[in-house]
């Protein structure tokens, strides 16, 4: 028995779930719409302001994919209603960001300033040039954009330099000893 599956998503006032005969998931609300399909074993339906989610076969990955397909339509209305986000950090001498039209520009010890594509759903805001807060609906297009600005320069164990999450702990070592 999936316990998460079993468990309604509560719905918003402000937001709008539109569940499709061939399985198809439409929320829509504030801060924009996002669309999935439910797996075929999965099916759902809205009730008053409730989505519940019921599997097909009592198999053990009908089962798992039960308890992901609630958990997935859970973040998509969360994500329209409220939002996502992730922050970073920059910490090294020298490095710092900007956001300069539809582009993230790092400039991060290389010989060339990094110029990253601001996806369209994606904002993203830099506080004084070392904090980057990323937001959107897509809980995980936030995290992917996060994870692909952070592996430009992740942050190095010597030093700590690069760009890590915020309040993410970094192991330190020591460097050689001389003798």
């Amino acid at each position: 028995m999936s316990r998460i599956g079993n468990k309604p998503v509560d719905i918003p006032d402000k937001v709008k779930v539109n569940i499709d005969n061939d399985g198809g998931v439409s929320v829509e609300g504030p801060k924009g719409k996002l669309n999935w399909k439910l797996p075929r074993q999965i099916t759902g339906n809205v009730k008053d302001n409730h989505v519940s989610l019921a599997r097909g076969a009592e198999t053990r990955s009908v089962k798992a994919l039960h308890g992901l397909s609630r958990a997935l339509v859970h973040n998509m209305v969360v994500g329209v209603s409220e939002g996502f986000t992730k922050q970073l950090e920059i910490e090294g001498v020298g490095f710092k960001a900007a956001v300069q039209g539809t582009n993230l520009n790092l400039s991060l010890g290389f010989s060339h300033p990094i110029l990253f594509p601001i996806p369209k759903d994606i904002k993203i805001t830099v506080t004084d040039q070392t904090k980057i807060m990323i937001q959107g609906a897509d809980k995980k297009v936030v995290g992917q954009v996060a994870a692909d600005i952070r592996r430009y320069y992740p942050p190095e164990p010597y030093k700590g330099k690069g760009v890590r999450y915020a309040g993410e702990q970094i192991r330190r070592k020591e460097g050689k000893t001389v003798q």
